[in-house]
């Protein structure tokens, strides 16, 4: 189930992101956000992982 957030960006970005829309990178402004959620978790979610777990450890 997706859930709504609110996001406030610039108008540079959201033009930027209308422009990638009407290229047709994109089917809608919110696809484009969730495709760079989604990049930013694989390049992030391993390392801040393991800095979890080794807080866990030193508890």
């Amino acid at each position: 189930m997706m859930q709504r957030i609110t996001l406030r960006l610039p108008g540079q970005q959201i033009d930027m992101l209308e422009q990638m829309v009407a290229a047709g990178e994109f089917p809608t402004v919110s696809e484009a956000v969730r495709d760079a959620v989604r990049e930013l978790i694989e390049r992030r979610a391993n390392r801040v992982l393991k800095e979890s777990d080794q807080v866990s450890f030193k508890v």
